[in-house]
């Protein structure tokens, strides 16, 4: 409710000074597709706004990473059904054997990781997720009478794997996710 406050207020200061200047609107959660259709444009809309969203889903592979610095949390694979959980752990057994860590840190990171591995790979994520996940930003304009060429993708990506493998996605992974990601936009 409070961004959709102050994005009514952003929109009415700027035509208060131009009515021609095209603005750029998002919505809440970091720009997501979720804040994006939560946003109520009806109270502001008008035929120069473009509608941001960002698209960093699924987080699962776009953010490999785990919040402690020290631990592993790499490799899942683009697309999903281009892998296996095993492949994952396996590879995960070896970056963190060949930084020195110890027995009970790996079991610990491995505690820490696999079960977002599982809901990776039991989720299938792919390419019918990006289409549903972009769509529910086209049927979110449709829905408004907002044609959909005023949808802007304005931001997407995935982390590169660290040099340390402690982070990110191997390069053919992603990107085979950013070539997917572009051909659904």
């Amino acid at each position: 409710d409070d961004w959709q406050q102050i994005m009514a207020a952003t929109v009415k200061a700027v035509r208060a000074v131009s009515a021609d200047l095209t603005i750029v609107a998002t919505g809440a959660c970091g720009g997501s597709i979720d804040g994006l259709t939560d946003l109520d444009a009806k109270t502001f809309d008008d035929p120069n706004i473009l509608y941001s969203f960002h698209m960093y889903d699924p987080h699962s592979f776009t953010h490999q990473r785990l919040d402690d610095p020290n631990m592993f949390g790499s490799g899942l694979p683009w697309p999903a059904s281009s892998g296996s959980a095993d492949a994952v752990i396996d590879g995960l057994k070896a970056r963190m054997a060949a930084a020195g860590m110890s027995d009970t840190d790996q079991l610990a990171n491995l505690r820490a990781v696999q079960p977002v591995i599982a809901d990776y790979f039991r989720d299938n994520l792919g390419q019918a997720y990006l289409d549903t996940r972009i769509g529910e930003a086209v049927t979110w304009a449709r829905a408004r009478k907002i044609p959909t060429e005023r949808l802007f993708m304005g931001e997407f990506g995935a982390i590169l794997m660290s040099d340390d493998g402690r982070m990110g996605a191997a390069d053919a992974d992603r990107l085979r996710y950013l070539s997917d990601v572009r051909t659904e936009a």
